[in-house]
């Protein structure tokens, strides 16, 4: 449900607080744009701006808890006056919490686990705050893998967002997802997930920056990145972690089994090292760094179902089984020249359930429209790289529109 704008309530040059769409769900103004001029403004309105309805009641309940807040503090009569709602804070999460949903929690859970690496080697009780969140990952991949799948990808197709943070959180997953159906034990699963979400912790705030630079690394930054897989060793040995087996994946996350990787140019062919660089490669060239589109996800799945070699892989092949040719949250063109995004894996890999979001003439859908991918008509006959996409999901809508 929407509701309608009152684009005069927000003062030129002011950050909206809410992402703004006309009424066929083409975004206007992303949260954090300005309307630049009168002009602007004027232009916007001809197109009906309105906001999602669990905005609206956030961004209201946001404006009134602030002029509370100052009428308790004695704030100035001519401050509170002046307050606008645009200038509200955002609303807590607890606030919402009625309409918290898996976008949501995917949201908290990026910026809990992005605060935790950010920190690095001063963060207080590294273990312990890591632990609750292998907890959570675990239960949400096992509990809404495909739901989990679309928020996290979507989010990695989001250049605002922590990329190294993302990169965790779908790597983690990735490995939740397939090392159950392998021969690893539950210790060693448990230590997989935990390598997967602290591997790069020796160099996150690097890792976010070269992710979003459109010149080639200089020297110095493939320095850090050579060096990353020990320095992170280092950092977590220096906030308490002792286990062996996580120590050892995250030194190994970059070796390759014919000794071609770094930092040592070891041989790794145990079962969690592979499967780990597995779900690194994977998010890695499927993500849309600036300066390239990201990979498309059907060569992906390709390359991994073959082998660095061109010879079958059974690993790869198990790990095409459970992601998919084409996982949540990417995009594919249909037969019939629509452009969808994937919600669902499908029982065949190659035939996922999909919501057409661009018809066949290029305009988008006011409404995402289920394709039965089965039907000649709606198969897929392409995947699509982000930057073919020229449209915005609304992730919290299609997680609604694909409940089973």
């Amino acid at each position: 449900m929407y509701k309608p704008l009152p684009l005069d309530a927000i003062a030129l040059q002011q950050p909206v607080p809410v992402n703004v769409w006309d009424s066929k769900g083409v975004l206007l103004l992303r949260k954090g744009e300005v309307i630049a001029s009168e002009q602007h403004r004027g232009l916007l309105m001809l197109h009906g701006p309105v906001v999602h309805e669990a905005d609206w009641k956030a961004w209201s309940y946001s404006y009134t808890t602030e002029l509370d807040r100052m009428v308790r503090d004695d704030a100035p009569i001519n401050r509170i006056a002046g307050l606008t709602p645009a200038q509200a804070p955002e609303v807590p999460n607890a606030v919402r919490r009625e309409e918290r949903g898996l976008a949501e929690l995917w949201t908290d859970m990026h910026a809990s686990l992005g605060t935790l690496l950010h920190q690095g080697a001063a963060a207080p009780n590294f273990v312990e705050r890591l632990e609750r969140l292998v907890e959570t990952v675990r239960e949400r991949w096992q509990a809404a893998p495909d739901g989990s799948f679309l928020v996290l990808v979507q989010l990695l197709f989001d250049v605002r967002m922590g990329y190294s943070t993302t990169h965790a959180l779908l790597c983690g997953g990735m490995c939740a997802l397939v090392s159950p159906s392998t021969d690893l034990s539950p210790a060693e699963r448990g230590a997989l997930l935990r390598a997967a979400l602290s591997m790069n912790v020796g160099m996150t705030r690097a890792h976010d920056a070269m992710a979003r630079q459109t010149a080639p690394l200089s020297a110095a930054q493939r320095e850090t990145v050579q060096a990353h897989p020990l320095a992170s060793v280092a950092v977590l040995r220096q906030l308490g972690v002792n286990d062996p087996l996580w120590l050892k994946l995250v030194a190994q996350q970059h070796e390759r089994p014919d000794g071609s990787g770094y930092p040592l140019g070891a041989c790794t062919t145990d079962l969690a090292s592979r499967l780990l660089q597995m779900a690194d490669i994977y998010v890695a060239r499927l993500s849309p760094r600036e300066g390239r589109g990201g990979l498309q996800s059907q060569q992906l799945a390709r390359e991994l179902f073959m082998g660095a070699d061109q010879r079958p892989d059974p690993l790869g092949a198990l790990f095409v089984k459970h992601v998919g040719i084409y996982p949540p949250g990417s995009y594919v063109r249909l037969a019939n020249d629509e452009v969808a995004v994937v919600v669902r894996r499908g029982v065949k890999a190659n035939a996922p359930q999909v919501f057409a979001i661009v018809g066949r003439q290029g305009m988008p859908l006011g409404e995402p429209t289920w394709r039965d991918t089965q039907d000649p008509n709606h198969e897929i006959k392409a995947g699509l790289t982000p930057s073919d996409v020229r449209v915005v999901v609304n992730v919290p809508r299609l997680l609604s529109l694909s409940r089973p």
